[in-house]
C-alpha cells in the first residue's frame, strides 16, 4: 500500500528548514502534526498540595524551557517574588538562554550543560552543594536523579505540569496511511480516543525503546523505528522507509 498522508504527533516545526519538510516534497506524502498529547499546567491549589514553598530554595533545576514557563507561572500565582540570588541550573544552553522571557541573563548564576543530561553537570552541582536545589518536572519525566542522591546534593521534585491526552473531535478525519508516535503517552492517547481501533494496513513508527515497547505492548504492529545504525533519527527512518514502502 502506497503511503500518502501521515500523521506525525509532534508541533509543527517552526523552521521552514525542517528535514519534515523534504520528505514531503521528495516522497510525495502529506504531512500532519497533531500531538496526541499536550501539557498542562498545574493550578496554584495542586502545587499547594505538595507543599512545597519556592521561596524556600536557593536554585533550580530545569530540564525542558516547559518547566521555565509553569515554574514562574506558579511563583506568580502564588506570590512568591523570585530573588535576585537565586541560581537556575539547565541540562542545555538552550534552556538557559530561554530564562531571559523571565530574568536578566547573568552567567554568575546561570549554568548549563550540553548533553541534556543530569550526570554532565554534577561538578557544577557539587561546587553549589550547599544550594538548596528546587527540580522542576512533570508528572511524568525519565530525569535519573541517581547522580544526585549518591552525591548527597539537597534537592527536592516539585511537580509543575502534567502530560494529559489531547483529544480528538468528531469532526477531525482519521485517515491516515502511516503513525508516528514519540512516547508512551502517545499510544495511551490513540487508545483513549479510539478504543477500537484496528490498525490494518496503517503502517505504526515510533522514536525509542520505550515507545516501541508501548506500541507492542498494545497489540499494535510496529513497522518502522528509530534510532538505529541506519538511522539515527525519526526523519532520517521515514526517508528510508518511504523510499522503500512507495517504490
Amino acid at each position: 500500500m502506497k503511503i500518502k498522508k501521515i500523521l506525525v504527533s509532534q508541533p509543527k516545526p517552526s523552521s521552514e528548514k525542517s528535514p519534515y519538510f523534504d520528505i514531503a516534497k521528495r516522497h510525495n506524502v502529506e504531512l500532519v502534526f497533531r500531538p496526541f498529547i499536550k501539557v498542562e499546567g498545574l493550578s496554584s491549589k495542586e502545587f499547594r498540595q505538595q507543599k512545597i514553598n519556592i521561596s524556600d530554595f536557593t536554585a533550580v533545576i530545569f530540564t525542558a524551557r516547559t518547566a521555565i514557563d509553569h515554574f514562574f507561572r506558579l511563583a506568580e500565582e502564588t506570590r512568591v517574588t523570585i530573588p535576585d540570588t537565586m541560581r537556575y541550573f539547565c541540562t542545555t544552553e538552550a534552556i538557559a538562554l530561554y530564562l531571559q522571557k523571565y530574568i536578566q541573563y547573568r552567567k554568575r548564576k546561570i549554568f548549563h550543560g550540553t548533553t541534556g543530561k543530569l550526570q554532565e553537570m554534577l561538578p557544577q552541582f557539587v561546587k553549589h552543594s550547599k544550594e538548596k536545589f528546587l527540580f522542576a518536572v512533570s508528572d511524568v519525566h525519565k530525569d535519573n536523579t541517581s547522580i544526585l542522591d549518591e552525591n548527597k546534593i539537597n534537592y527536592t521534585k516539585a511537580v509543575m505540569y502534567r502530560t494529559v491526552s489531547n483529544d480528538f473531535t468528531s469532526q477531525e478525519p482519521f485517515d491516515y496511511d502511516m503513525l508516528l508516535f514519540f512516547s508512551p503517552q502517545g499510544i495511551e492517547s490513540l487508545k483513549k480516543n479510539f478504543p477500537n481501533f484496528e490498525q490494518g494496513d496503517i503502517q505504526i513508527g515510533c522514536f525509542g525503546a520505550s515507545t516501541a515497547k508501548a506500541i507492542r505492548d498494545a497489540g499494535l504492529r510496529l513497522d518502522m523505528d528509530a534510532p538505529t545504525e541506519k538511522a539515527p533519527s525519526v526523519t532520517a527512518a521515514l526517508d528510508l522507509f518511504l523510499a522503500e514502502s512507495n517504490k
